[in-house]
């Protein structure tokens, strides 16, 4: 049972957090798990029984939306509370009421975000064998479920979930192996596609077209710091010292959608690499200094979201920005370009771009690996090693016509 900050139990999936949103988990009718904010406890009671109610319920069966007084004990509790007293078998036990306990304790300190994307990978597989006793699931099962999902990135995102899933079931002695251990996940066999790299040419387009639209100082700023998109969306003036030219990461700006209600929240970084000073390039100095003085002269009289008062990068109506705001920039600014220049034929490209193209270049121009992970945040020098170790063979005949005449 969750609680009210001032500790008033909530009923099932229902907790209250620390800036008085109340916010529910749940299952809806079609059996979709799902996570809803709102102000009031009564709103979020309506909105639960809206969703989880069938569409001519029978007056015998009380809606799970009723207030916790009026409902039995029977809720997830309950069913750890049978589980950790060994009072029925695994055989009792589906996957969905397995998943909700996994997602609801192993889970319970992830960010929003991130049970979100849980939740998304889990429905590719709640309709298939969720139904099912832990013990039913085993190795051909399991693959030809997956065989079924669409691409081998969604087999090996769901893989990898509920080898979680099941390992936490192994550990609580209701399975004695995870049958999801050996699931192939490379069906389709198509490998993966190069990461997209910015050229000098593109690079300089890319500036020059956006300056007219008020994004060149995001761009800017992403290809001379190589800072993830949440972290620059989620960038604040008092983070941005312009007498020492440093920038310092501190936290990342995270978009969940609600109902056609998105929330924002900052988040901290998730590894403390995450949290790191990066110096400014002269470009990029000039850039922010450029955005405040646009902010000053155009938004200062449009009252922000409260909470959100001093980002560096807004809206013209002084609201935060999402991942999806940009993308929609770039778009447009794509078909821009290769309208102004047809023969150049602009390709697509993700925010996520910009690091890349930013930490490509840093290799390329002779930046030391350890140098570079500790720019991108990354928490070990392998990882920065694996994404980027393509760019080092690039210039082996470079490398080598250092020390020695080539041919």
């Amino acid at each position: 049972m969750g609680k009210s900050l001032k500790g008033k139990e909530l009923g099932r999936g229902i907790t209250q957090r620390k800036d008085k949103l109340y916010q529910a988990r749940f299952t809806d009718s079609s059996g979709k798990t799902k996570t809803i904010y709102a102000k009031t406890y009564k709103e979020i009671l309506q909105t639960i029984e809206d969703q989880t109610s069938p569409a001519n319920p029978s007056p015998e069966q009380p809606s799970e939306a009723q207030p916790p007084e009026s409902q039995p004990d029977k809720s997830l509790s309950a069913l750890i509370q049978a589980v950790q007293a060994k009072a029925f078998s695994a055989q009792d036990i589906t996957l969905n009421d397995w998943y909700e306990i996994w997602i609801n304790t192993c889970k319970k300190n992830c960010r929003d975000t991130t049970l979100r994307t849980y939740s998304l990978q889990y429905n590719r597989l709640r309709d298939t064998i969720g139904a099912l006793s832990l013990p039913s699931l085993n190795p051909i099962l399991l693959q030809t479920v997956f065989n079924n999902l669409k691409s081998d990135a969604s087999r090996n995102a769901c893989k990898k979930l509920l080898v979680d899933i099941l390992n936490c079931a192994m550990e609580a002695d209701l399975i004695a192996k995870n049958p999801a251990l050996n699931i192939k996940t490379k069906i389709d066999n198509i490998d993966k596609p190069e990461k997209r790299v910015l050229t000098e040419e593109e690079i300089q387009l890319l500036y020059k077209t956006s300056r007219n639209d008020r994004l060149y100082p995001f761009f800017a700023v992403a290809l001379n710091t190589g800072m993830r998109i949440g972290e620059i969306i989620g960038l604040t003036w008092d983070c941005v010292d312009f007498e020492n030219s440093i920038i310092k990461v501190e936290k990342t700006l995270c978009y969940l959608p609600n109902n056609g209600n998105g929330i924002y929240e900052f988040h901290p970084p998730k590894t403390k690499a995450g949290r790191r000073v990066i110096p400014m390039t002269k470009q990029a100095k000039e850039a922010l200094q450029e955005q405040r003085k646009w902010q000053s002269g155009n938004i200062s009289g449009i009252t922000p979201l409260k909470g959100f008062e001093k980002l560096v990068f807004t809206s013209k109506t002084n609201r935060p920005l999402h991942a999806a705001n940009i993308q929609d920039s770039i778009k447009f600014l794509i078909k821009k370009i290769n309208k102004q220049n047809p023969e150049i034929n602009f390709k697509p490209f993700t925010p996520h771009c910009l690091r890349h193209t930013f930490a490509t270049n840093c290799i390329a121009k002779g930046m030391r690996p350890k140098t570079l992970q500790k720019l991108l945040g990354h928490n070990s020098l392998q990882m920065t090693m694996d994404l980027y170790c393509h760019v080092l063979e690039d210039t082996l005949k470079e490398e080598m016509a250092m020390i020695a005449e080539m041919d």
